[in-house]
């Protein structure tokens, strides 16, 4: 027996993102084909257009973006007119080195933990609505909203070296300047960001119907 609530799209209804109308749709149209407004007149899709497609090529172009973003500097530092650069690897090391714990663990989670539990949180959603192994859609949807909460944080490190940019300039004495690194690092930000965009997390739920239903036939 199929417990799971009967959706709106079941019920042949869509809601439109701009004004909230609730419009019927056409079974036999499916996802793909777009639905006019009754009240904006506006078009939409039932659900994001190619969604696993373009969540998964975002997804590959921030994890090849994040490679270059570890392995270049990311902060040069001139000390009388000697540039120093550091990695964010070799910049956390040193404010281990200086005693500031908490800025290091700060900088760790922001540069490295949370980028890719997002890079890979987002590669393990589109394997799950694609195979609909071990799919828990009201599990894997929370976890969808957390790594859009995350997101933004990833920019944290690029605030830091804007600001140390901005405060430690002593002329010839000492002067900060941004790397090659902080702008593969911030397309893999937004990266992730337009790919977590792209995914939808209502997908998960189609697939999970999609699997109930074929074992009520069987």
């Amino acid at each position: 027996m199929n417990l799971l609530i009967k959706t709106a799209q079941e019920s042949g209804l869509a809601r439109c993102p701009k004004c909230h109308k609730i419009n019927g749709m056409n079974h036999s149209s499916g996802n793909n084909a777009q639905i006019k407004c009754m009240r904006c007149q506006g078009l939409f899709y039932p659900r994001k257009p190619h969604s696993l497609q373009y969540t998964l090529a975002w997804n590959i172009a921030a994890l090849i973006a994040f490679i270059p973003a570890n392995l270049y500097p990311i902060m040069i530092l001139y000390s009388m007119g000697i540039g120093d650069p550091n990695t964010i690897l070799s910049g956390i090391g040193e404010f281990i080195d200086q005693g500031l714990y908490p800025i290091a663990v700060i900088i760790f989670a922001a540069s490295i933990i949370v980028p890719l539990i997002k890079i890979i949180g987002l590669f393990l959603l589109v394997y799950r609505v694609h195979t609909g192994v071990r799919l828990r859609p009201d599990k894997h949807s929370k976890f969808y909203h957390a790594l859009e909460f995350l997101g933004p944080w990833s920019m944290l490190d690029v605030f830091v070296v804007a600001l140390l940019v901005a405060v430690v300039e002593l002329g010839f004495v000492t002067s900060v300047s941004a790397g090659p690194a902080i702008n593969y690092f911030t397309l893999t930000v937004i990266f992730t960001m337009i790919a977590a965009n792209s995914f939808d997390p209502r997908l998960l739920w189609d697939k999970k119907q999609g699997i109930e239903n074929t074992k009520e036939k069987n």
